[in-house]
């Protein structure tokens, strides 16, 4: 069967916590779940560097402003990490080229990560932080069950992210006024920490 529906859906998972898709998928080959996971993923050096990682996105995740502090700084990192965990499965089952799975997964994890970044940008909008907690509550357990679906159902699961792939698209689109906003507001406060330092009042009188 081809690796093609794992890939895609490690992919748009990655793009959303990518630490957790090493981790659950490392410990799904580890324990016997799946003989398709690659061994570099089984590693226990690998398994308690994404445990750690993980453990810190789980809590910056959850911080109004430090998520999308944390977001940009995963900018780079997510893509990356779908990318080689997709070449690492595509070189498992040799169905596919391991460049053409990296470019799969890669652009995959990018777009999904973007959601991701975009709908924290408009909940960040908001005064309270229970949008945050719930936002990333509902990404982990999503990350988790697709992932674990996509094991023993790959195709259903590479289904399910695709539409919650294009449902996410659709839904940074109807929300790009409050994502301005969002990036207005943090201009705001580092013009305000800049004239701070320089004795000038905000906004300039």
């Amino acid at each position: 069967m081809s690796v093609i529906p794992l890939v895609f859906t490690s992919g748009w998972a990655s793009g959303i916590n990518a630490y957790a898709v090493v981790l659950l998928l490392g410990l799904f080959g580890a324990t016997g779940v799946s003989d398709e996971v690659p061994a570099a993923l089984q590693r226990t050096d690998v398994l308690i560097v994404a445990g750690v990682l993980f453990l810190c996105e789980a809590i910056a995740d959850k911080i109004p402003y430090v998520d999308s502090v944390w977001d940009t700084a995963h900018t780079v990192i997510r893509p990356v990490a779908g990318a080689v965990v997709a070449a690492l499965l595509a070189g498992e089952s040799g169905s596919l080229p391991e460049l053409a799975a990296g470019a799969i997964g890669g652009s995959t994890a990018l777009m999904s990560h973007l959601v991701k970044a975009g709908t924290r940008m408009a909940v960040n909008t908001s005064p309270e932080p229970f949008s945050n907690v719930g936002m990333s509550i509902a990404e982990d357990l999503g990350v988790a069950g697709v992932i674990t679906f996509a094991i023993f159902n790959p195709i259903a699961a590479a289904v399910i992210a695709a539409v919650l792939l294009v449902l996410g698209i659709v839904t940074v689109f109807f929300l790009a006024s409050r994502i301005r906003r969002f990036l207005r507001r943090r201009a705001q406060r580092r013009e305000e920490k800049r004239l701070a330092g320089t004795g000038v009042h905000w906004p300039p009188g």
